[in-house]
């Protein structure tokens, strides 16, 4: 993999692959850039793609001491545009991938950008009495803190059990059946250090970016999975009615990850996106 050096010294992480107008891809928490290698041939005939690894993500041991905040991944990812010289960029935040994409368009007003696309998100994942729409329409901040507890006694299972136990009956059932699938997932979370995906989730949960949504004045894509795992249709909405002009796909009985279950619908959409005025 390549890298470039943010502001504070640490290595970031990506690759780049194709030619033509760039598309710069941020995977979601606990994820890398091997989040989006099923959707490279296809891209990658126009376009140059970029997938970074997120600082604290991938696998990469962090050497600066900095905290991996959504704040500090923003400034990476201006310091990755920058680092490429990338202009009119569309850029694809999915899960978590899309809170720095929005606390980036707070700050630099979609400087560089010219297209994002948000995939299964809320702006504010953390529920109270007046906001409904973040993690299962009800994780206030009392489970957040028994979260962040669960995660520092049992990371990887604690990660597994934040996805089952959400609203896709599916995932709950495939999780206490104890499938292939999940057991693959508990193993590759158990190589993690926790520490860095801990302190990332603290600052995910500390976010909102409800009003960032009203100033974004540029073309945006949702895609939502009509059975996610943490988000209902209303959150969906809720997004749209808030960016001007947005346009909303929800992908019926896919979860968190609707770009993955529909990977030919995902392209044909974001590509039809790319293309258009």
């Amino acid at each position: 993999m390549k890298h470039f050096l943010a502001d504070d010294g640490e290595k970031i992480h990506f690759q780049a692959s194709g030619e033509g107008s760039p598309i710069v891809l941020l995977h979601g928490w606990t994820a890398s850039h091997l989040e989006w290698r099923p959707f490279l041939d296809q891209l990658t005939q126009k376009h140059c793609v970029v997938r970074w690894d997120a600082r604290g993500h991938g696998g990469h041991h962090l050497t600066s001491g900095t905290i991996p905040t959504v704040q500090r991944m923003a400034e990476d990812l201006r310091s990755l545009l920058e680092h490429l010289d990338l202009h009119e960029v569309t850029v694809v935040g999915h899960s978590m991938g899309a809170l720095p994409l929005w606390q980036y368009i707070d700050e630099y007003n979609a400087d560089r950008l010219g297209k994002a696309c948000f995939i299964d998100q809320s702006p504010k994942l953390v529920t109270n009495s007046d906001w409904s729409h973040g993690i299962y329409g009800g994780f206030n901040k009392e489970k957040s803190a028994a979260f962040l507890a669960e995660l520092e006694e049992n990371f990887a299972e604690s990660v597994l059990r934040l996805t089952a136990y959400g609203l896709n009956d599916r995932a709950r059932r495939q999780y206490e059946a104890g499938s292939k699938g999940w057991e693959k997932e508990r193993l590759r979370l158990k190589e993690f250090d926790p520490g860095p995906y801990i302190a990332c989730w603290k600052s995910l949960a500390e976010a909102d970016y409800r009003k960032t949504l009203r100033k974004i004045n540029i073309p945006a894509l949702l895609i939502y999975g009509g059975a996610s795992n943490f988000y209902t249709n209303a959150t969906a909405h809720y997004v749209k009615e808030q960016i001007a002009g947005a346009a909303l796909h929800i992908y019926e009985e896919t979860d968190h990850s609707p770009h993955q279950w529909q990977s030919e619908r995902f392209i044909h959409d974001l590509l039809a996106f790319i293309k258009s005025a």
